[in-house]
């Protein structure tokens, strides 16, 4: 029952990651708070099934706090693909 608080908390923060990276245009509203909560899931899991216990402080930080690290990363990445490939096609297009 505990992974459900760290999921929730990964959300919570995914969600502020998805305001916090600028060109929220170019991206799903729900792809920063499902990639931290996908991140914080496995995390959470695997640290589970390694041993570590639920009242470890890594645990914890691992899972909540570097889920949301991991999607910053990925929802930066993906914006700027995405800025990149609008442009090319602008290109294509003579737009």
């Amino acid at each position: 029952m505990y992974i459900l608080l760290a999921l929730i908390g990964a959300c919570a923060l995914g969600i502020a990651v998805h305001f916090l990276i600028s060109g929220r245009e170019l991206r799903g509203v729900a792809l920063a708070p499902a990639v931290a909560t996908a991140v914080s899931a496995i995390t959470y899991t695997g640290l589970q099934w390694a041993g570590v216990g639920e009242d470890s402080i890594w645990l914890w930080l691992a899972s909540v706090l570097g889920a949301p690290v991991v999607a910053a990363l990925v929802t930066v990445a993906i914006t700027g693909m995405r800025k990149r490939s609008d442009a090319h096609a602008k290109a294509a297009l003579g737009i």
